[in-house]
């Protein structure tokens, strides 16, 4: 923008340069023509006094239109009014000494630095005229030798002033346009700075919207996650430790469930840290889904005490991590919550795999609830339950369906789209 602006500056100051040089150019050959009319022999003194009074005359119209009141391309009436009468002047200048001639050439110059357009070429031919007077000797002669003569530097002159006056007039369109383009280009130089400044803040403004909205989801994860190991795997270690409370004299029993006890908090830690660092579950690192889900059945019937079953149909093959891991995580959040309130003697899971979608089913035979009256919001002591193991098969665009009834058992049915492993990027 700036090497534009400097561009338009120096046009600028170009023309700031030329219009003194206007300005003062008829003075000088005025001035010029006089001084050598005045040494030629000179007529009579009333001639003296009459070239002097003309060039007063002509001196006073070139100040006033000229000088004092400056005319421009702008202002065509009055640049043909000032050109008109100074080819007046010029031409009975001409008239009474053939050396102002030399003061007639600036009608060349100010009819293309005035004029507008295609005018500037008849303020040339009018100079013409009165120049190639000036070269006969300011004499007229009513012959044909003479016409011819006359006719012929009338020609000459306004060919060669034409053809100047020509490229002056495509030299000042060209300087023109070139100065409108970079006006142009700066103004929208300009406009682009701006943008890019507002671009600049919305791009600031959709990094912070970026930022929070990975630190809410990371939240959202990390919630999850806990949930799903630390919440889990505590809730089964205070029901060993308290079971194995209860189990009076019997040292076998009490050790059994401490062992439990202490297995759950290494597998919890365990998970904790993976979770951290946003691994996959270890279950499934070790194996594919199917055998993952059957070693967390395994476990959970064993600490809870409860006959589970895990049934696999279909075409088992890997699917896409995140996939695998909510399927895996919804077992455990219905395992969780049949320990927790179903009160069941039998759980069976089914995993089914089909063509474009997997599908996980939980049942129990336990007390049952209302799935009208789930909460929106976590419970009091925490928990997300099925919150969170909705908003899972949600984020995945998977359908997740409850059907129970109190007394009737509950059947939690989750279904995710089947994509392969590898399949996005």
């Amino acid at each position: 923008m700036l090497q534009k602006q400097q561009s338009v500056s120096r046009l600028d100051a170009w023309e700031r340069r030329e219009m003194p040089v206007y300005r003062a150019l008829p003075y000088v050959l005025l001035a010029l023509s006089v001084i050598v009319t005045v040494f030629q022999p000179i007529p009579s003194t009333a001639y003296l006094v009459g070239v002097l009074c003309v060039s007063a005359v002509t001196i006073g119209w070139i100040f006033f239109f000229v000088t004092l009141r400056p005319v421009r391309v702008e202002r065509p009436r009055l640049a043909g009014i000032y050109l008109a009468g100074l080819l007046v002047c010029a031409g009975v200048l001409v008239a009474m000494a053939p050396w102002f001639g030399i003061f007639a050439w600036v009608g060349y110059i100010h009819a293309t630095v005035f004029l507008p357009g295609r005018w500037s070429y008849a303020g040339i031919a009018g100079t013409g005229t009165i120049t190639a007077f000036s070269q006969t000797g300011s004499i007229f002669e009513p012959t044909a030798a003479w016409l011819g003569t006359y006719l012929a530097l009338v020609a000459v002159n306004v060919l060669l002033a034409s053809t100047m006056g020509f490229f002056a007039l495509v030299a000042s369109e060209q300087g023109e346009k070139r100065k409108k383009t970079i006006e142009e280009l700066a103004e929208a130089n300009s406009r682009l700075t701006a943008m890019m400044r507002e671009n600049a803040g919305l791009h600031a403004q959709l990094v912070a919207q970026a930022r929070e909205a990975g630190i809410h989801d990371e939240r959202q994860r990390m919630a999850q996650e806990i949930h799903d190991t630390l919440a889990q795997g505590l809730t089964g270690i205070i029901t060993q430790l308290e079971a194995s409370g209860q189990a009076g004299d019997d040292p076998s029993e009490r050790q059994r469930h401490l062992d439990a006890a202490m297995r759950l908090a290494r597998e919890s830690l365990s998970e904790a840290r993976r979770s951290v660092h946003a691994l996959r579950p270890e279950a499934l690192d070790a194996g594919h889904l199917p055998d993952a889900l059957a070693e967390v059945v395994e476990r959970w019937a064993e600490v809870n005490g409860v006959a589970a079953q895990v049934t696999t149909t279909g075409n088992p093959r890997p699917l896409h991590p995140e996939v695998e891991v909510a399927l895996l995580r919804t077992a455990q959040e219905g395992l969780a919550n049949v320990a927790k309130h179903a009160n069941a003697s039998r759980v069976g899971l089914t995993l089914s795999y089909m063509e474009d979608v997997v599908t996980l089913d939980v049942r129990d035979d336990g007390v049952g609830f209302d799935p009208e009256r789930q909460p929106a919001a976590p419970d009091r002591d925490g928990g997300f339950g099925l919150i969170a193991m909705r908003q899972r098969v949600h984020r995945l665009a998977g359908r997740l369906e409850i059907e129970s009834e109190p007394g009737g058992g509950t059947a939690i049915s989750a279904s995710l789209p089947a994509i392969a492993a590898g399949g996005v990027g």
